[in-house]
């Protein structure tokens, strides 16, 4: 039994729209049979896990796994089962999971929710060694192992502030993802995108938070703004030390220049005696250390964020009550049995230690560990009140005095922090500090929510729904425009002229396409971009004010969406291809995965469908949002029904306009002639991307002018639109490039080509290595039929196919159509193929490559026209003859030309 693979799903996927992790698992010769046939496995496992018999399973009601066992079940699902229950039993609620075996293999896919990633992989680990244990009937730790995945929980999880902003986030549908596995969350998309590291947000600068760090410095900057702090000084040397508390006088506080969370700090000191102590203690975080005047009353924390004071908390140190019987020791052990209480800051409290900070103050209060406690009696284990040393937290917000309001977001603003944890000593927070002797101890630039999340006493406070609320007061302020578009053909030309049309209103967009991922007009990375990574990366471009995102079937398999919502999602049509791929082996088994971008759509947005598709019904049965259907033919029985509803929209063609109808409106958008990439209406499926783009402007909101402007200036050249219906002319004949790779693809240029008025079609023709051999055969027929001239070529990339073996299935095929002998050409190298079909042109050629790698095809066309440019310029120097003045010639080279 082995693990093969493991993949983590950060968004959306075809499995679930939470994340999930996919798991192949070859279980190998217990494949043979279900687990009740395998000696003693079903009672181990109920023995050690009792609880899973509890589980649903498909049945569909509690218990149902455990009938599934007594039944019989196979080794891949019960690992399925257990990986939930040790989630479930580490306090993580996960539900959902999934077990599919692939083929008749002993092969298993195992999908399962996860929260934590780190611990959910690792789980996943353990489970297996779980099973394959027990099914070997072998010995195992069971202890050890969830022992470790507590551990790994613990030291991966969000802290509480961290969680607190993730499920605010959450609840606001502000898109969130956490950053590693520290404590930095990205919100937002685009241009609203945010960072927030804890409660630390992105917009408070590193010199603030160097200030802050430095509490004499923060001390200066706070008498400067008379706000009320206590006076001390910065000490080096035992005899500045004397010096300062000669001068400040009894009782002090020591603390180092510069820690946190209270580490160092020995406070309320009264004699000499405590002083070394105090000193050694406050040394081992700071060179430098601040002794200054002790201020008597309650430690408060304020938080403040923005503008305002969210909440107050009072903080009281650890403490345990006597009860006549138990020692000190055995009187934390109980307390830090509290189920509230973990280590650091996996639970609402700390588990109290009895470190040296601890005992030294026992001491000073003439006690030690192993003190045993009259009834009743309360002991403090510390000075100070930190949550993070074991500390309670009551909440005091309605209870601040409006003046200590001022004060604190005063304090904020003096040292530029918009969120700031204001530490406030004080006999009541409900009496003025400047009248009470109290006093502003510290300003803290990154401060703990916990005690404001879960105190001790007293209600919660949300504050973690201020913060996001200072971020973004508005919630659409936290995204931008998001366009995502699917399909089997025709999605790169409906991404390239959305994002054209965007870029008009002046709108810096990011787009991600099969030729590369753009900001603005930089192309920032080559190649096919139309997975979630690639989308992650125009959406984290903090200049992008719109996404318009290519998304292909192979990324969505892979690795699901890189975004939550879009605003709009395209389904620009459904066809025969890549099946056989991934698991992919019908048509609708490629419609469901390519669902998934028509079900990611915010409520208010739009799904965008052709209504001339025929799986375009099935493919509403999916959709939760609004819809706008397009269709090259007002008649269509479904788009008509569609219009039927006056709250519909819906974009069609009519006498040869593409027209919307919208609010009850029926409105002529742009004729097809003065549709560039129509070319005059030829081209049926430009004229079907036309309409896709159309409507995903109209549900955008963009002003009809303004796509109707778009619409008319997008060029099918190779600045705009390269690799499709590309035409260059060459003088006597012309080319043209196109990146068609499958039936309907072809279908379309073929159609298109055989409308213009070309002597002889001539066709350089390949397909992809992994497509279905009777794809690729359908393609030859395709192409024996309409070509009286053709070249077969091969990619360099292969997929998994011997060299020659595509083109003997094309060529079989081209001959069986009818196609001539004579007339085919094997000629593997696409460039060395194009080459000769360039050289062997006649007059009135039209000769049509179906690339693989634009870039080379281009630079061959380049330079047999350089080539050709040259050698006419000799005829010409040779007869002293301007070439106009001949009447024929090869034109200049122009972006694109029919």
């Amino acid at each position: 039994m082995q693990i093969q693979s493991i993949y983590c799903f950060q968004g959306k996927n075809i499995y679930s729209h939470r994340p999930v992790i996919r798991m192949v698992v070859d279980i190998g010769i217990f494949e043979a049979g279900p687990t009740r046939e395998i000696p003693g496995f079903n009672k181990k496992l109920l023995e050690h896990f009792p609880e899973i018999a509890e589980h649903t399973c498909g049945l569909g009601y509690v218990g149902g796994f455990g009938e599934r066992l007594i039944e019989g079940t196979y080794i891949g699902h019960v690992a399925e089962h257990l990986i939930i229950e040790i989630h479930n039993k580490l306090g993580y609620p996960v539900r959902y999971g999934k077990t599919r075996q692939i083929g008749t293999s002993s092969k298993y896919i195992i999908i399962y929710e996860y929260i934590n990633e780190a611990f959910s992989v690792e789980c996943g680990k353990r489970v297996i060694e779980i099973v394959k244990a027990f099914a070997e009937n072998k010995a195992i730790d069971i202890d050890k192992i969830l022992t470790k995945l507590k551990k790994i929980s613990a030291e991966t999880d969000m802290g509480p502030s961290t969680k607190a902003i993730y499920e605010a986030a959450k609840r606001r549908n502000i898109p969130v993802c956490r950053v590693g596995t520290g404590s930095i969350l990205k919100l937002g998309y685009g241009k609203n995108s945010r960072t927030i590291q804890a409660s630390l947000p992105d917009s408070t600068s590193c010199i603030a938070v160097d200030i802050v760090s430095d509490k004499q410095l923060t001390k200066k900057i706070l008498m400067d703004n008379n706000i009320p702090v206590p006076y001390g000084l910065i000490v080096q040397s035992m005899e500045e030390v004397l010096e300062a508390v000669h001068e400040i006088g009894f009782p002090v506080v020591i603390k180092p220049v510069d820690s946190n969370q209270g580490k160092g700090v020995t406070v309320n000191i009264t004699s000499m005696d405590q002083i070394n102590d105090a000193i050694y203690e406050a040394k081992k975080y700071s060179k430098k250390i601040i002794i200054e005047k002790y201020i008597y009353g309650k430690d408060y924390r304020v938080l403040v964020v923005g503008d305002r004071v969210c909440a107050v908390a009072e903080r009281r140190p650890p403490e345990v009550i006597g009860d006549g019987v138990s020692t000190i020791s055995e009187l934390v052990r109980l307390e830090n049995m509290n189920p509230l209480r973990g280590e650091d800051h996996e639970r609402p409290l700390t588990y109290i230690k009895l470190d040296e900070i601890a005992i030294n103050y026992l001491k000073a209060q003439g006690l030690t560990t192993d003190s045993v406690l009259e009834p009743g009696q309360v002991v403090r284990l510390r000075q100070n009140g930190n949550i993070s040393t074991g500390g309670t937290a009551k909440n005091c917000t309605e209870q601040i005095h409006p003046k200590n309001i001022q004060y604190a977001v005063a304090a904020a603003k003096a040292m530029n922090l918009d969120i700031a944890g204001i530490d406030i000593a004080v006999e009541d927070i409900s009496s003025p500090i400047d009248i009470c002797e109290g006093a502003i101890i510290e300003v803290n630039a990154a401060p703990g929510l916990r005690m404001h999340l879960h105190p001790s006493e007293g209600e919660p406070i949300d504050v973690a729904e201020d913060i996001l609320k200072m971020m973004y007061p508005d919630d659409s302020c936290c995204s931008i425009p998001i366009v995502s578009i699917t399909g089997t053909n025709g999605k790169t030309t409906t991404t390239r002229l959305i994002r054209h049309t965007l870029s008009i209103m002046g709108l810096n967009v990011g787009m991600t396409s099969t030729s590369g991922i753009y900001i603005g007009n930089k192309c920032i990375q080559k190649g096919d971009t139309t997975g979630p990574t690639s989308a992650r990366v125009v959406l984290s471009d903090k200049t992008v004010d719109a996404a318009v995102l290519e998304t292909a079937r192979g990324g969505i398999v892979k690795k699901g969406l890189g975004y939550e919502l879009a605003d709009v999602g395209v389904l620009v049509n459904i066809s025969d291809d890549h099946l056989g791929i991934d698991g992919i082996n019908t048509i609708e088994e490629l419609a469901n995965t390519k669902a998934l971008v028509i079900e990611a759509i915010k409520p208010d947005g739009y799904a965008v469908l052709n209504a001339d598709d025929s799986m375009t019904p099935y493919m509403l049965e999916r959709v939760r949002s609004k819809v706008i259907m397009f269709s090259r033919l007002k008649s269509n029985a479904l788009f008509k029904r569609h219009c039927k509803n006056p709250n519909n929209i819906g974009v069609y063609v009519k006498d040869g306009f593409i027209w919307v109808s919208k609010d009850s409106k029926r409105i002529p958008l742009i004729d097809l002639e003065d549709i560039p990439i129509t070319f005059g209406g030829l081209i049926e499926c430009n004229i079907e991307n036309s309409l896709a783009a159309v409507a995903a402007l109209v549900g955008l909101n963009v002003p009809f002018d303004i796509i109707k402007k778009g619409i008319s200036t997008f060029q099918p050249d190779v600045e705009l639109n390269p690799g499709r219906f590309n035409i260059f002319d060459m003088g006597e004949f012309k080319v043209m490039l196109d990146y068609s790779h499958n039936i309907a693809g072809y279908n379309a240029v073929i159609k298109f080509i055989q409308k213009l008025k070309a002597k002889r079609l001539v066709g350089i023709i390949g397909m992809p290595g992994d497509r279905l051999d009777s794809s690729i055969k359908e393609v030859g027929e395709l192409c024996g039929k309409a070509f009286e001239k053709i070249y077969i070529k091969e990619d360099v990339d292969l997929r998994g196919r011997r060299r020659g073996e595509v083109a003997s299935l094309l060529e079989s095929s081209v001959i069986s159509s009818g196609a001539k002998r004579e007339n085919v050409e094997i000629v593997l190298s696409e460039t060395e193929a194009l080459e000769k079909a360039m050289l062997d042109a006649r007059p009135g050629d039209m000769v049509a490559l179906f690339f693989e790698k634009l870039e080379s095809a281009i630079q061959v066309i380049m330079k047999f026209k350089q080539e050709q440019e040259s050698a006419e310029f000799v005829i010409d120097s040779n007869i002293n003859t301007r070439k106009d003045d001949l009447g024929s010639g090869i034109n200049p080279y122009t972006k694109s030309s029919i």
